[in-house]
């Protein structure tokens, strides 16, 4: 498995091997050891999510949970490409509120680690995509928390064409800019 650091320190990019015959193909799209070698050792993953997306420019996010039910995710696309953000939302951290952004999709068939204290969030690119991602701490409607996709404090570069707004839910329409978050422990 390939591993790659990005330009914060936090989000790290996983793209499998594959082995591709006449047949089709096979890849291991995960292994503990390729986990523990880019340092991440005490992440234990509890619940699959996996979402579909009927329209291109769908945006969801972006989404964290506060301790103690902070999350971090493992997210890679089953079909089709999506835009997905990690946004370090650690109040004390040097990187406090800058973000990554990396286009996954299923046939490169790459992966983002986001560990906890970073808010996510992914535009699609394409109709019809089907995103899967594993957490390492069960939903909590009572932790659960969302930061606007559009604050302009993040100045997220999100790959939406000219005159084109995104599809949002009705959650992530209201969600709050960062500085207006309570101090809560991420």
């Amino acid at each position: 498995m390939k591993i790659d650091f990005l330009e914060i320190k936090g989000p790290i990019v996983f793209t499998p091997h594959r082995f591709s015959d006449d047949r089709g193909y096979f890849t291991e799209t995960f292994n503990i050891n390729s986990m523990r070698e880019a340092g991440i050792s005490k992440t234990a993953w509890v619940q699959d999510n996996q979402s579909f997306s009927e329209r291109a420019y769908t945006l969801r996010g972006l989404h964290f949970q506060i301790a103690p039910s902070a999350q971090a995710k493992l997210v890679r696309v089953l079909k089709g490409s999506i835009f997905d953000v990690a946004v370090n939302i650690r109040p004390n951290s040097p990187g406090f509120g800058k973000w990554v952004g990396v286009v996954l999709d299923s046939e490169k068939m790459n992966q983002l680690y986001i560990p906890a204290g970073f808010a996510h969030g992914f535009l699609t690119l394409e109709p019809n995509v089907e995103v899967f991602y594993k957490v390492s701490a069960v939903y909590s409607k009572t932790h659960d928390r969302a930061v606007a996709w559009n604050d302009p404090a993040l100045n997220i570069s999100w790959p939406l064409p000219a005159g084109i707004q995104p599809q949002l839910s009705l959650k992530d329409q209201l969600a709050p800019l960062l500085s207006q978050l309570k101090n809560e422990p991420v």
